[in-house]
């Protein structure tokens, strides 16, 4: 039996769930990949902006590897939830070029570093910051993948397109009329279950 690369796998799913999550974007007007469909205003481009960040401090900072990109929005003077929106004065093509200029910093970081390097993470109280790069990719993984199903839901919402990628839907095979009806039954049961008459 061939031991699998670790290093490779977490890559793999890396990149899957960073493709995915710049995928939504993809074909849309600058007001809906901007604007606000939650009561908490999750909205596409600030699930891209706060997961550059992420990269940056996790597979970066955290490790000595500052990247030197300006990210007003995470220092001690930016306003709650900053990284999780996009200001009228960032474009979609800065905030895009700053996820891949992301990825590269932490794949070089990945690259660099054994998996049981210890790093440092600066915003996680002494004495309990300190973490594994094995560790960090892994919830940064977990994180990026996390804000792909959000992004998921998000598309959904705004224009009905679904799927993980271009090449995959990963949805079951049905017509506007299969899937009318699939919601209705989900909403009887939904009903029957919830003890509420419809």
């Amino acid at each position: 039996m061939t031991i699998p690369d670790a290093k490779a796998d977490l890559r793999f799913y890396l990149q899957s769930a960073r493709d995915a999550l710049l995928w939504k974007l993809d074909g849309l007007p600058e007001y809906d990949v901007r604007r606000p469909l939650t009561p908490t205003g999750t909205n596409l481009l600030g699930l891209v902006k706060h997961a550059a960040g992420v990269e940056l401090g996790y597979l970066g900072d955290t490790f000595g590897r500052p990247s030197g990109e300006p990210q007003p929005w995470v220092t001690e003077e930016a306003e709650p939830n900053a990284d999780m929106w996009a200001t009228a004065e960032e474009t979609r093509e800065e905030l895009v070029a700053l996820y891949h200029r992301a990825w590269a910093h932490a794949d070089a970081t990945i690259e660099a570093l054994p998996l049981d390097a210890v790093g440092r993470v600066p915003w996680w109280p002494a004495g309990r910051d300190e973490v594994t790069l094995h560790h960090a990719v892994v919830r940064v993984i977990a994180d990026t993948h996390r804000h792909a199903g959000h992004a998921d839901i998000l598309r959904e919402l705004i224009d009905g397109a679904v799927g993980m990628n271009e090449g995959n839907a990963s949805m079951a095979e049905g017509d506007a009329t299969w899937w009318r009806r699939h919601r209705e039954r989900v909403e009887r049961a939904a009903r029957e279950a919830g003890g509420t008459a419809g």
